[in-house]
């Protein structure tokens, strides 16, 4: 052996342990008030070491829904007429299109219960003024069915 050997073998511990787990004591059940205050300052906190970048989000797998916009607005009146108007993308695709009133009760009554019953009480509405109208009309008939009955004779 050279004189460097021989110098580095004397100066060196020697230990079974790796140099890490030598400086690093074990924790028992003796010593385990000691062990938190211990490994404190043999190691410092990951956090002091670098600050953590923001992970980057990553991109979902999920099949994305294409949305279509349409917008069917159902205008009626007191008499019962009923139009449709229908919308889409911003552009007007129809117009005032006259749409009959058992359409109106039928498409309500597929939809939403909340819906069928709004649409379904103006409906009834407008049957009930035309019931009227239409009692009224009957008087006035019978009226001058009576009158032309006078000049008859």
């Amino acid at each position: 052996m050279t004189e460097e050997q021989t110098a580095t073998e004397q100066t060196a511990p020697v230990s079974a342990e790796p140099p890490q787990a030598a400086s690093t004591p074990a924790v028992t059940s003796e010593n385990t008030a000691e062990a938190p205050s211990a490994n404190t300052t043999a190691q410092p906190a990951p956090a002091e070491e670098a600050p953590k970048k923001p992970r980057a989000r990553k991109q979902s797998t999920a099949k994305k829904t294409r949305t279509v916009e349409l917008t069917l607005t159902v205008t009626g009146t007191a008499d019962g007429e009923w139009q449709a108007d229908l919308m889409h993308a911003g552009k007007r695709v129809v117009q005032g299109l006259p749409i009959p009133a058992s359409a109106v009760s039928k498409a309500a009554a597929e939809l939403h219960q909340e819906i069928s019953e709004t649409i379904e009480s103006v409906l009834t509405a407008a049957r009930q003024q035309h019931e009227a109208k239409l009692a009224e009309l009957e008087a006035e008939m019978e009226r001058v069915r009576k009158a032309l009955a006078g000049l008859e004779s």
